[in-house]
């Protein structure tokens, strides 16, 4: 019996580093899309809602340019942080980009789109975890 506890204890232990990791890695990609004055940037925390991914991060750039200067961005540091790009869709056009690196979807909007699309009320709800960039509401 006791033996079985520890597994689970040290699977607990282990579950919660990971998430810990991942975490980190979602602060890495919101300050890379931060330095490249992304707005409203916001990552919501999705592992209890779909298989999809377990984060969801969104933001907006100014510009069709914009959005595709915070996407070269972000994949320059996740790709320093040695992240996997699974998928990039949307590039070409600049106006929806969406990145996936398996556990982490990131959604880099032209604002009109984000405006329309308005995909966050989708995800989020009063028990959802929600991380924003420092001085950002």
């Amino acid at each position: 019996m006791e033996n079985s506890f520890e597994n689970k204890s040290f699977i607990s232990e282990l579950e919660m580093k990971l998430q810990e990791e991942l975490k980190s890695c979602v602060q890495l990609i919101m300050n890379a899309a931060k330095e490249k004055k992304a707005t409203d940037i916001i990552a919501v925390r999705v592992a209890d809602k779909t298989i999809i991914a377990d984060w969801f991060i969104f933001m907006s750039g100014t510009s069709q340019l914009h959005v595709k200067s915070i996407c070269d961005e972000i994949e320059d540091k996740a790709q320093e942080a040695r992240l996997e790009l699974r998928r990039r869709e949307g590039y070409n056009e600049g106006r929806w980009i969406v990145l996936d690196y398996s556990n982490i979807l990131v959604h880099i909007f032209h604002p009109e789109e984000r405006e329309y699309y308005n995909v966050e009320r989708l995800w989020i709800d009063a028990t959802t975890e929600v991380l924003r960039c420092e001085g950002e509401e």
